[in-house]
């Protein structure tokens, strides 16, 4: 049933599940005021005392305005009442005391600032994303005790989600800033058409962003994505992909020749009743390359609602290609038409293909 929970969070900690949100006085939040709601959203306290593990964003809610989170709240109050209880977390180390630590090293609370030398445009975006959307959460890089590095934010990050199916596999979030290896081919304009109808001239949604695109941002008013658009196009540009050395991308020319090129075409610009384009794509030149290999592997997994406009559904390779002739079109596209990715090994394909299909098989 909708906000009950259960959803696992794939940590190096061991699995974290969300919360029964619904109104149910006991297993909910029915019994919430709304002073414990805003508690919960600002600080990661819930009535009892007790942490909230940071799986639950409060360190992006913190930022929300008093009208929004009130707001929210009064929502929540109307829902269906679930009686779910949500599966015990699975954590090696299950101490909310040591929350109260983390929150001292990585935490600051407080509601969200308008830069004053900036538009109401750009100021809306960056509320937006920061706070509500909290894109960071996925896109920003996290040091070993999983906090966000705010020297690189945005610069794209690492996440557990399902891959095909009921799969749950390793995927990397994009650049979202204006980097080569980010949204730099990405206009303003590409990047609204994506996130309101889930494709444009530069992609398509599928994997984890296919829940963002049809839960979140389709459901925006035209100006809020807008304001999105032009906030993401004005983060600070932050490259840290390398370059594929040439002599690591051409022995997949035949592979790429033989099973991409009908589509993505030999400029890697794609077509228009082909596939997107793959020069200056910001998924095939992420320092990590997971996506990348899972599209190759399983297929991009496109929402049925999405229209791609004539750009054809890519089939799963997994069955066709080796891990050595995955990794070898990889480092080809990722080092060819000006794209600067690092070279990746077959190894890198085993152990994405092991991570997808061991988990699938055990059901976990």
């Amino acid at each position: 049933m909708p906000f009950s929970g259960g959803l696992p969070f794939e940590t190096p900690f061991g699995t974290i599940y969300s919360s029964n949100i619904t109104p149910d006085p006991e297993v909910g939040i029915g019994s919430w005021t709304s002073a414990d709601f805003t508690r919960a959203m600002r600080y990661g306290v819930a009535p009892n005392g007790r942490h909230l593990f940071p799986v639950f964003p409060y360190i992006a809610f913190t930022k929300v305005a008093d009208d929004d989170v009130t707001a929210i709240y009064a929502y929540l109050q109307t829902i269906r009442p679930s009686k779910y209880s949500p599966p015990s977390n699975g954590l090696f180390f299950d101490q909310r005391w040591a929350i109260s630590v983390w929150n001292e090293l990585y935490f600051t609370p407080g509601r969200f600032t308008a830069d004053a030398s900036k538009s109401s445009e750009w100021n809306r975006g960056a509320y937006l994303v920061e706070g509500l959307g909290h894109c960071g959460s996925c896109h920003t890089p996290r040091n070993f005790l999983m906090a966000e590095k705010s020297s690189h934010a945005f610069a794209g990050g690492r996440l557990r989600a399902g891959v095909s199916g009921e799969q749950i596999g390793t995927w990397s979030a994009a650049n979202l800033t204006s980097a080569r290896d980010g949204l730099a081919a990405w206009s303003v304009d590409d990047l609204v058409k994506y996130l309101s109808t889930g494709v444009s001239r530069r992609g398509g949604t599928f994997g984890p962003m296919n829940e963002v695109v049809m839960n979140s941002t389709m459901q925006l008013t035209r100006e809020d994505v807008r304001a999105i658009a032009v906030y993401l196009k004005g983060l600070p540009n932050l490259e840290i992909a390398g370059d594929t050395p040439p002599a690591q991308a051409k022995p997949g020319e035949a592979v790429y020749t033989e099973h991409c090129e009908s589509c993505h075409l030999a400029s890697g610009r794609g077509g228009m009743f082909g596939g997107p384009p793959l020069a200056g794509s910001a998924v095939v030149q992420t320092e990590d390359p997971a996506t990348l290999i899972n599209v190759i592997l399983y297929g991009p997994a496109v929402p049925s609602p999405v229209s791609l406009g004539g750009w054809e559904t890519m089939k799963p390779y997994k069955d066709v290609l080796s891990n050595a002739e995955v990794a070898s079109v990889s480092n080809y596209i990722r080092g060819t038409w000006s794209n600067r990715g690092r070279p990746i090994s077959a190894d890198d394909v085993r152990l994405q293909r092991f991570a997808t299909d061991s988990v699938a098989v055990s059901g976990k």
